[in-house]
């Protein structure tokens, strides 16, 4: 799979970010790029991203159709490093009644 299929793929579905109201969390990020997340999308504890339920106050758009993220620039790492396919991307996908890849 090409970086442009990967990126389509995830431009029609969105369920990785409206998995749990404790994802996406942070973990490896450093002060610096913490800093850059608009401080009304990070949640009361500062763990990680504000969710609206289970959906990340990031994402932009309807689940299974077209989405996107609001700081794309300047996501956390784990949604970074989530990939189309993978198991993460599995399970939310099942949540959302999505055919898994």
């Amino acid at each position: 799979m090409t970086a442009a299929d990967a990126e389509s793929l995830c431009q029609s579905c969105g369920a990785c970010c409206a998995y749990s109201e404790n994802w996406p969390r942070f973990s490896i990020e450093d002060d610096d790029a913490l800093a850059r997340i608009p401080s009304e999308l990070v949640n009361a504890r500062g763990s990680g991203m504000r969710c609206d339920n289970d959906r990340c106050a990031a994402l932009a758009g309807k689940i299974g159709e077209a989405v996107s993220c609001t700081i794309y620039a300047v996501r956390p790492d784990v949604c970074r490093t989530c990939m189309p396919g993978d198991a993460e991307c599995a399970i939310a996908r099942r949540k959302h009644r999505l055919p898994v890849l």
